[in-house]
């Protein structure tokens, strides 16, 4: 008998069983001390759980490099009797990860889509000085938001919102790192590793989402994900026919600087950080970081094959 077959029984045990465990009410993961100068990371989330999917390079940063990290609420979902719901769903994942988190507007901003670009001018120009508000305030070394092809009409609308809220802030520097989960990048630079750790918890701390899960429970199906983001990443980050890297778990970004009013690449070709490499080797060469990294290892890195 082929022993795959007992690999992919586990599997389906697992999922299944999966279903049975508890959502949400653990105690919350220990929270580095964060250094009052430290440098902020703003993590831009298109619905409450996108910043426990989506936000394992960030909280590495957070446990890591010690950086502080805020999730940003720009929506609180569509459905209107969920929007309070989700919201203190939202603050029980920010707070079990150790996340802080900025309210954009009692519930959530609304329609944020290209169609109300296009259509509604003026909404538009107001979400757009909400968020270049919290940019100049917090002014971030680093920020997350969705790729530009993210699928979900809201992910992508996050997309263009925080592009026209950069462009309208002045001598805005930092690094922008794009997500991805409805719709895979076709470019993406960077593949970072994770560990079992790290993925439970950002599981447990999507099952606070406990109204989204019950109805589907895709928190369990995270660690299926990240396993096939591997496999991608092997050749998308690496180049075609190259060596994968000894990682089980991981996700794909890609990373840039915005600079100078637009999106300047950081290194040529990808980068692989594996979980014994800091996070802060990403960024260390360049010059938004102001303090010395030089004990600081440096990560995996090459330039793309044809």
């Amino acid at each position: 008998m082929s022993p795959y077959l007992f690999l992919v029984s586990e599997y389906a045990r697992l999922a299944k069983e999966g279903k049975s465990f508890p959502l949400g009410g653990f105690p919350p993961t220990k929270k580095p001390e964060i250094p009052a100068e430290a440098p902020k990371v703003l993590f831009f989330a298109p619905h409450p759980d996108d910043e426990t999917i989506q936000g394992g390079l960030a909280l590495r940063m957070l446990r890591e490099c010690k950086w502080n990290v805020i999730n940003v609420a720009v929506t609180q979902g569509s459905k209107k009797d969920r929007q309070a719901g989700r919201l203190q769903e939202l603050k029980g994942a920010c707070n079990y990860l150790g996340f802080g988190l900025e309210q954009l507007a009692p519930a959530g901003l609304e329609n944020v889509s290209i169609k109300t670009r296009s259509s509604d001018p003026g909404a538009w120009v107001q979400m757009v000085k909400i968020i270049s508000d919290i940019l100049e305030a917090h002014k971030p070394q680093v920020i997350f938001f969705p790729h530009e092809h993210d699928w979900n009409g809201t992910h992508i609308g996050v997309h263009f919102l925080l592009l026209d809220a950069m462009k309208s802030c002045k001598n805005l520097n930092c690094f922008v790192v794009e997500t991805e989960f409805w719709g895979q990048m076709q470019s993406p630079n960077l593949l970072v590793e994770y560990t079992a750790n790290d993925v439970a918890d950002l599981i447990s701390a999507t099952s606070f989402h406990i109204g989204e899960v019950k109805r589907n429970p895709y928190h369990i199906l995270i660690p299926a994900w990240m396993q096939d983001n591997v496999r991608r990443g092997a050749e998308l980050v690496g180049g075609q026919g190259g060596a994968a890297p000894d990682f089980v778990f991981a996700q794909l970004y890609r990373a840039r600087k915005w600079s100078n009013g637009g999106l300047e690449n950081i290194y040529e070709g990808g980068q692989w950080l594996s979980a014994k490499e800091n996070p802060e080797t990403i960024f260390a060469q360049h010059k938004l970081i102001a303090f010395d990294l030089v004990d600081i290892p440096g990560m995996t890195s090459f330039t793309k094959k044809k």
